[in-house]
């Protein structure tokens, strides 16, 4: 997790995401309202559980998003780290080499590549990280919306180098409009899965991805566009260090879910839920976007 230091709404990402909300509220503001929430859902994963760690932003260059760092790095169980290609120029700063270091020298993490995509930046090709692409780790499968942020040539890349399968489709909201990344549309877990079908554009392309998601064994929770504004697609699966399943979700998508999805999320595992409604406003973006899950092998284990 990347704890904000200039967190801002940012204008470089407004065209293409419209959960962001234009404001009028003082940068000063915004920063210390998503830092209040994001220090919140880090001791709350902490104190369920979950090892988090947290590395600090810088003040320069100027990074409004760096909250969101699951865009511009994924951790494979295989020792692969992926950096992405990313649309708004103000966002490829993000990217942190030292970061990675600090992983594999400090916390006892193995990196035995560092995977570079963001050369595709060059030729106007993007790919988000993991809110362009929601994988299926245990099938090798990467669900994919194309979007201005995430197109096929460089998903086509990610999935040849890493040995996924692409599923790839076209997500429209209630109003027909492009939606941004993949993951506010859907989340897969070990065996678990919640998706906004009706936001996939087409019959045949939503048979698709739904039959695919049947396949690997995924009870498959269907989601309401209500609830994909509110941000319930946005949720991650988790592992404490006990081995508990745990799913993170912010209040308001907790809120938008109803009994019976409640109940079956319930019974695959723990659920952590903590109000980030300013940061959701601001940004567009919620809880899954705020954590680049590690999937790296630890020293000594082989």
């Amino acid at each position: 997790m990347i704890r904000p230091v200039r967190f801002l709404s940012n204008p470089h990402t407004a065209e293409s995401n419209r959960f962001q909300t234009k404001t009028d509220t003082s940068a000063e503001e915004q920063q210390a309202a998503a830092l209040a929430e994001f220090d919140a859902l880090a001791a709350a994963l902490s104190a369920a559980g979950i090892a988090v760690y947290q590395y600090e932003d810088t003040l320069e260059p100027h990074t409004p998003d760096s909250i969101f760092p699951n865009n511009w790095v994924s951790f494979h169980a295989d020792g692969t780290v992926v950096l992405y290609p990313m649309e708004a120029p103000n966002r490829r700063t993000e990217r942190r080499p030292d970061i990675i270091e600090s992983l594999e020298a400090e916390k006892g993490f193995v990196v035995h590549e560092v995977l570079d995509l963001s050369e595709q930046e060059q030729k106007g090709k993007f790919l988000e990280g993991t809110g362009s692409i929601v994988l299926d780790r245990a099938h090798r499968i990467a669900y994919a919306c194309l979007s201005t942020r995430t197109h096929f040539d460089a998903l086509g890349d990610f999935a040849q180098r890493l040995g996924y399968d692409v599923v790839a489709f076209d997500a429209v909201d209630r109003n027909g409009v492009p939606i941004y990344h993949t993951n506010v549309v859907m989340n897969v877990g070990e065996k678990l899965a919640v998706i906004c079908a009706d936001a996939i554009a087409g019959s045949k392309q939503r048979a698709a991805v739904l039959e695919r998601l049947e396949k690997t064994g995924h009870e498959v929770i269907l989601l309401s566009f209500a609830q994909l504004e509110s941000f319930a697609g946005n949720m991650l699966e988790l592992r404490t260090q006990k081995g508990g399943r745990l799913v993170a979700m912010s209040r308001q998508a907790l809120d938008s879910l109803t009994e019976s999805q409640r109940k079956k999320i319930l019974a695959n595992g723990t659920i952590l839920s903590v109000p980030i409604d300013h940061i959701e406003k601001h940004s567009g973006g919620s809880v899954r976007c705020m954590l680049a899950e590690i999937h790296l092998p630890r020293k000594g284990n082989g």
